[in-house]
């Protein structure tokens, strides 16, 4: 494949509060670029990138093409037409109309099946029909999970032969945060209280954030008021997130739940290693990357049994049915109450998180790349 042109798909990395997918994107350009010398890369941009945002390497072209509307299916697709490289990869959006005959797709998750009630129309109809897009036309497919790839097969009859799974990995600036005065930085710059179980996601009805916050209201029924850590649930507000202020106001927790919206990557690491525990009761996650993260901070973590999270977590957290407020209240609770048990699940966390890496990552989905550039029709 020496000396291939592949084409990447970078318009989702230039947002200036990147969440999960758009976060995936960079890391994994980042460390693609850095890791193929052989071959060359353009990147295709709708808005022009921040400077430094990938580093400056002679194999490596960046091609802004701006375009109001649309920009995906008319002017990336007019790229591909006039200029199509040898391999187009998209790792977090849709692939075009036009495309080269040799393309590769990330899938994230297909949740928005499991669960349609917490999506808007339009937002499940477009998941829809562009994953059942890319998971027909693309030459290969990399799946988070084996969740993912199995969700594929199971409800768009995708041959299992086409997915290959590849875990994303947490960021090297990931690890245990120990510095007081850093610490308290963070906490200052929020405004949260010296202890905290924390969140960290964006605010819409999948990540269960309603029945986290019933499960804190029946915490603070039972345990001791001076000794029990607030609430803190960080990210940005996406759709269908109003109901989790309602709840909140119905059960007068103002005082106890803070809401600091978006964190950006650099408080992520003090923020995380401040907090007691990491909680993370979605009822449905593709690869749920956070969990990585809060353990390579050395955090406790408690999630969902449910999708890929069992996956990911392995045995370094209490995992808990999501549909259940006392499961989650009852393991919020053991978490506070036993030392031994929270010291145990931060050593076990610190491992499991090891086991994944970006560069990994990246080495496993340049495969996948070069069996698909050389793929035969």
């Amino acid at each position: 494949m020496a000396g291939r042109l592949l084409g990447v798909d970078a318009s989702r990395v230039t947002t200036t509060q990147p969440t999960g997918t758009e976060h995936y994107a960079c890391q994994l350009i980042r460390h693609l670029i850095a890791l193929d010398q052989a071959n060359r890369y353009r990147l295709y941009f709708n808005a022009p990138p921040p400077e430094g945002l990938f580093p400056d390497l002679a194999h490596v072209e960046e091609r802004v093409i701006p375009f109001p509307r649309l920009w995906t299916h008319l002017r990336l697709s007019l790229e591909m037409l006039q200029a199509p490289p040898d391999l187009l990869f998209v790792p977090a959006h849709v692939l075009p109309l036009i495309r080269p005959r040799r393309t590769v797709v990330t899938v994230h998750d297909l949740g928005y099946l499991y669960y349609p009630e917490a999506h808007t129309p339009f937002a499940r109809w477009y998941l829809d029909i562009s994953t059942r897009w890319n998971a027909r036309v693309a030459t290969l497919i990399l799946a988070d999970s084996v969740a993912t790839q199995r969700d594929l097969v199971r409800f768009y009859g995708t041959p299992l032969d086409k997915i290959r799974v590849v875990y994303p990995g947490p960021g090297q600036e990931l690890s245990p945060a120990r510095d007081p005065e850093a610490l308290a930085r963070v906490r200052q710059r929020y405004g949260l209280p010296a202890r905290y179980m924390l969140y960290v996601g964006t605010l819409h009805p999948r990540k269960n954030l309603e029945r986290l916050v019933q499960a804190c209201h029946r915490l603070c029924q039972g345990y001791p008021g001076p000794l029990l850590p607030h609430l803190v649930i960080a990210g940005k507000k996406g759709w269908l997130y109003e109901a989790l202020y309602r709840q909140i106001g119905l059960l007068g927790l103002q005082g106890r739940v803070h809401l600091p919206g978006y964190v950006p990557q650099e408080d992520l690491p003090a923020l995380l290693s401040g907090a007691q525990a990491f909680l993370l009761p979605s009822l449905y996650e593709g690869f749920g990357l956070p969990v990585l993260e809060a353990m390579a901070c050395g955090v406790p973590v408690i999630c969902s049994n449910v999708s890929s999270l069992p996956e990911v977590a392995g045995d370094a957290a209490l995992l808990v049915d999501p549909l259940d407020v006392q499961a989650i209240t009852d393991a919020m609770a053991r978490l506070l109450a036993h030392d031994t048990l929270r010291q145990e699940l931060v050593e076990r966390g610190l491992a499991q998180a090891a086991r994944f890496s970006w560069l990994r990552c990246a080495q496993e989905a340049l495969a996948v790349l070069e069996q698909a550039a050389s793929a035969s029709f």
